[in-house]
């Protein structure tokens, strides 16, 4: 589990007193670090009885060409690039704003597939 309330020190070091303990609503989860493999998906209950779907696996990316606006479904190769982590290339995890490498060619993905349950993307 991830807490993600406030934090205890100030923004010049010093420490803030709490008024409060931490609440049950300020807990977050472990990410999803979608891989690259056959796709696998579970759903999640969050906030308010919502549901979120959790993006495991995936193979498979809906690939949008921006030169004449359509978008095809297309298989994952690899993922030749993540600014978020030079590590998830290594480990081939899709986040938002990986560069995967498609049938069509380069893509960025543009959504966040450990919580939409599916992989967007654009071609580069």
């Amino acid at each position: 589990m991830k807490w993600q309330g406030a934090s205890k020190c100030k923004e010049s070091g010093g420490r803030i007193v709490r008024s409060r303990g931490k609440r049950k609503f300020e807990i977050g989860r472990e990410p999803a670090d979608t891989h690259l493999a056959s796709v696998r998906s579970k759903k999640m209950r969050t906030f308010g009885g919502n549901e979120k779907i959790r993006l495991l696996r995936c193979d498979i990316a809906n690939v949008t060409n921006p030169a004449d606006n359509t978008t095809q479904k297309c298989t994952i190769e690899t993922v030749e690039g993540n600014p978020a982590n030079q590590y998830y290339t290594r480990r081939n995890i899709i986040t938002k704003g990986a560069i995967i490498k498609t049938n069509l060619g380069s893509a960025q993905v543009t959504n966040r597939p450990g919580q939409e349950g599916v992989v967007n993307a654009v071609l580069v």
